[in-house]
């Protein structure tokens, strides 16, 4: 699948709004990627196929993610809005033939995942930071991903975790993870 091919599937599968986010994410991918040597291409395809799964109602994702055994953790239930990623990236692999590291990108965009590549820590970090994204510490979190990806990753990985934490929301263990991984590689 090339970037074309890419944008039209994103285009035609979303809400006008969720393509305008979409679309940030493309544009703050395509920054970072030059920024930090990862390929362009690959980011921009990842960028526009991250959400592709997301408008699908919760009830399907879930059936989808029981048929496809892709519910690895109680959370993933209970939560199951963070599906998403997952299911978009099963769903391209069995379609589309995407590279591993793309689909990874995609399907580690919620969470993050112990191990991420720079392409999975460009995803994560610009679907947060993208330009439509207008909370307080929205700018140092882009700042932070100018200056390091990894440690520009890592802020935004505790942005989310003190989010959900103040918010009393479910932490999901993927993404604490995630979180002692960055750490251990800082």
């Amino acid at each position: 699948m090339d970037i074309q091919e890419a944008h039209q599937l994103a285009q035609r599968s979303m809400s006008k709004r969720r393509f305008q986010h979409t679309l940030g994410v493309v544009e703050t991918a395509r920054k970072l990627a030059a920024r930090h040597a990862v390929d362009i291409n690959d980011s921009i395809i990842a960028a526009y196929l991250h959400d592709l799964a997301k408008e699908i109602p919760i009830n399907r994702q879930l059936e989808l993610a029981r048929e496809w055994e892709l519910l690895k953790y109680p959370e993933d239930e209970t939560t199951p809005a963070v599906l998403h990623g997952l299911i978009a990236a099963h769903w391209l692999k069995l379609r589309k033939g995407l590279s591993v590291e793309i689909l990874a990108a995609i399907a580690h965009h919620t969470l993050g995942a112990p191990g991420m590549s720079r392409l999975e820590m460009l995803i994560y970090s610009a679907d947060l930071t993208e330009p439509s994204r207008d909370f307080p510490e929205v700018d140092k979190l882009r700042q932070a991903l100018y200056d390091d990806l990894e440690k520009g990753t890592l802020a935004c990985v505790e942005h989310t975790l003190n989010y959900l934490k103040q918010n009393k929301q479910t932490i999901h263990p993927l993404t604490l993870k995630t979180y002692e991984d960055l750490q251990r590689r800082i």
